[in-house]
């Protein structure tokens, strides 16, 4: 699996920088460096964007950007849409889809068979300690094949113009001269639950709890808003359960073996009243979450997921970590340990689940 000037996998032994791989990407190679269970992937790096992007294609997006009002919302809607045809419609340049297919060739020759995968948003100026960006581009899950992931790619590149994107850059005086955005193309989990963690009280930045959101599937769920998942949280240095609530888990997307994509499947009964996590699955996630703290010695929400095909003890994956922008930048947090609470759940928020049901928004 070897690098090049577009491709950058997660366990290629270069140093990460966000100007290459985003916020997402830069995450993922660092955990992975550390030894941390990460699914494997690449990331097709903003030298792959600017390649793309290439000559004319600034000015036009420049002159639907050009006096935008951010509270006049269908002339921000127009301007996204035409944006994001522009870019989709565009055909990519040979060498970079050349080295792209191939990157894909190389991720799947690691499994046995042809593995589904996510195609994530990655931009440059995301999961920054002072801003959240959280929930502005796209992510596709569940994507069988080299053209349904080149296809996604793309689809994420135009996503850095996504209405809610152009809103906060023009409201935070962010410019849109040198933006990029990076894509992971990672291997799916197959997941039995999935959620997040956060390393504090997110009601209060306590930083002596760690507060977990579990629920069954494929962890959109959650942060759609479509399920409440269970909630629980534990004292940071003991991890003893301080409080738990039983979330009213009605419902689960996982893998359609006839279809070959995500489907949303109504959880019975007896699965909804109980917690999806076992006291040994719940200490292993808070473990996992105080991991990636002490790495990066600052405030983190991760993302995980248990994977129904890997045995006990080793199913246990960190899909992301981000640094807390709430808490982390105020003094009434006790400062006991370092915690993060993020704005975002999961991979983001999600305004609808489409019809394929795979994508979402983060």
């Amino acid at each position: 699996m070897s690098n090049n000037d577009f491709i950058e996998f997660f366990d290629g032994g270069l140093a990460p920088t966000l100007d290459s791989l985003g916020g997402k990407g830069a995450s993922l190679v660092t955990m992975t460096a550390a030894g941390m269970p990460v699914p494997p992937g690449f990331v097709v790096n903003t030298a792959a964007f600017r390649a793309f992007m290439g000559a004319g294609l600034d000015q036009a997006i420049n002159e639907h950007l050009a006096q935008l009002d951010p509270e006049d919302i269908q002339a921000v809607d127009q301007a996204s849409a035409a944006i994001r045809e522009l870019i989709t419609s565009r055909p990519v340049p040979a060498e970079l889809s050349e080295v792209t297919r191939q990157a894909y060739a190389d991720l799947q020759s690691r499994f046995e068979s042809e593995a589904p995968l996510a195609v994530r948003s990655s931009a440059t100026a995301e999961d920054l300690p002072d801003a959240s960006f959280a929930g502005q581009q796209d992510t596709y899950l569940w994507l069988n094949g080299y053209p349904a992931v080149a296809e996604h790619i793309r689809a994420c590149w135009a996503s850095l113009y996504t209405s809610r994107a152009i809103i906060y850059r023009i409201k935070n005086n962010i410019p849109d001269e040198g933006l990029c955005m990076a894509v992971v193309v990672q291997k799916m989990v197959n997941t039995r639950v999935a959620g997040v963690a956060m390393t504090l009280d997110p009601t209060n930045g306590d930083r002596s709890k760690i507060t977990v959101d579990a629920s069954w599937g494929v962890g959109e769920m959650v942060v759609s808003g479509t399920v409440t998942p269970d909630n629980i949280q534990l004292d940071k240095v003991t991890l003893a359960v301080i409080t738990e609530h039983i979330g009213d888990k009605h419902a689960e997307l996982i893998p359609d073996p006839a279809t070959n994509c995500l489907v949303e499947r109504e959880v019975e009964p007896q699965r909804r009243n109980v917690l999806c996590l076992t006291s040994s699955e719940l200490e292993a996630v808070a473990q996992m979450a105080k991991r990636a703290e002490k790495h990066y010695k600052s405030p983190q929400d991760i993302e995980w997921a248990l994977d129904a095909d890997l045995p006990d003890g080793q199913n246990l994956l960190l899909l992301q970590s981000r640094p807390e922008t709430v808490h982390s930048s105020t003094t009434a947090a006790p400062k006991l340990g370092a915690g993060g609470y993020a704005s975002s759940l999961g991979y983001g928020s999600v305004s609808s689940i489409t019809a394929s049901l795979t994508k979402i928004t983060g």
